[in-house]
């Protein structure tokens, strides 16, 4: 109850996070069922069902982060001065991000269920009623125990998720206002640098080498989307995640050199508070960071594997590629509003101490120029490499 009251009186902004969180679980819970549908259908074809189901745990993946990071941005969970005293302790508000959450997934998992059942014709007296049966596999009974099971998966795992993640690491919080900053600004970076650099360096050269190595043999049965899946190789997807777990891990890593570099050759102050701020804020930006760079990197590859040439895409394919593209982009622009509330205080008390505004957005530009020109090259070298051994 406490929590739909939160809800209900949250800022747009924050109901719209929690809207397009509905959005992307619905898109899910769709895709399950799509799975499921097909996997009644077809009750010989077990390797297809099950693939076709694994294929879906991407978008699940990508959407749960997403949650995760929305949840971290959420006001209500925040600590704050006397929220200990009524019970609110960091315990309670995890729970209650994860209830927040688990109430935003539930509501796009029922949208997912009667959306599906409206197209497959279950439903009827609205547009477009029964417009996919054939899709959808109408003629078969859907199992409505497996049903629940999958509409399941998004609101259990994104409300652990979101617990956990609130638990482990405190989110940011600000000064109420002004009178309670110091006249004194915190420097910003004398954090320590990211572990995960070495690993994930060698994470990803890892993946793709047994992406080179496992993708020898017919080029047709390569890469195949969601329609032959029962052709796919599965060292080749093996090696890809193993690329795009090294990726994510050495994110952090990689914007603290970004950091680094921006502070070399006698900086001044602009560039000076810009990669101390980049150097702070690594390890909150630099992992969605890592994962956007996996997936425009897949996306890249993808278009060098089958260029311009027809292939059939099917409406589901493109759903999964829209949910992981959308929640892992939506995953960083969130984590770095998450890291401007971080540093709000220092942004305030930097003002009261006189430096101009135009300084400040001198130094977020140079560390988004600093980011891109690190992370696009990248982005297309692990494409390059990832698309070579399958177009040779």
């Amino acid at each position: 109850m406490l929590a739909l009251r939160l809800a209900r009186g949250s800022h747009p902004l924050v109901l719209l996070r929690r809207l397009l969180v509905a959005a992307a679980s619905a898109g899910v819970g769709f895709l399950l069922l799509c799975a499921l549908g097909y996997a009644s259908a077809h009750p010989a074809h077990s390797t297809g069902a099950v693939l076709r189901l694994l294929w879906c745990f991407v978008p699940l993946a990508a959407t749960v982060q997403f949650a995760v990071a929305v949840a971290r941005t959420d006001p209500s969970t925040r600590p704050r001065s006397g929220l200990s005293a009524v019970g609110l302790g960091p315990v309670r508000l995890a729970v209650l991000a994860a209830v927040s959450t688990a109430v935003s997934c539930t509501l796009g998992s029922m949208v997912a269920l009667l959306f599906y059942l409206h197209l497959r014709g279950d439903l009827s007296g609205l547009p477009f009623d029964g417009a996919a049966a054939g899709l959808l596999y109408a003629e078969t009974p859907l199992p409505p125990a497996a049903a629940l099971v999958l509409l399941a998966l998004v609101p259990v795992t994104a409300a652990t998720a979101s617990a956990f993640a609130l638990r482990a690491e405190p989110v940011a919080t600000a000064a109420p206002d002004d009178s309670e900053v110091l006249t004194e600004p915190e420097a910003p970076g004398p954090a320590a640098p990211p572990t995960g650099l070495p690993w994930g360096v060698a994470l990803t050269a890892a993946g793709l080498a047994v992406e080179a190595y496992m993708s020898r043999g017919d080029v047709r049965s390569l890469l195949p989307l969601p329609g032959r899946l029962e052709a796919t190789p599965t060292g080749v997807l093996v090696g890809w995640t193993l690329t795009a777990a090294g990726l994510a891990m050495a994110g952090p890593g990689l914007a603290y050199l970004c950091g680094r570099l921006l502070q070399a050759a006698r900086p001044g102050a602009v560039r000076l508070l810009a990669g101390r701020v980049l150097m702070d804020e690594s390890r909150r930006i630099g992992r969605p960071l890592g994962v956007v760079c996996a997936v425009l990197a897949a996306a890249v590859a993808a278009y060098a594997l089958y260029g311009t040439k027809a292939h059939p895409l099917g409406p589901l394919t493109v759903l999964g590629a829209v949910l992981v593209l959308g929640c892992t982009t939506a995953t960083l622009l969130t984590s770095a509003l998450e890291a401007r509330q971080a540093r709000a205080q220092t942004a305030r008390a930097l003002l009261r101490l006189g430096a101009p505004v135009s300084a400040l957005r001198a130094a977020t530009a140079l560390r988004a120029a600093a980011l891109l020109i690190v992370f696009a090259p990248l982005t297309w070298l692990i494409a390059e490499l990832a698309a070579l051994p399958l177009t040779a």
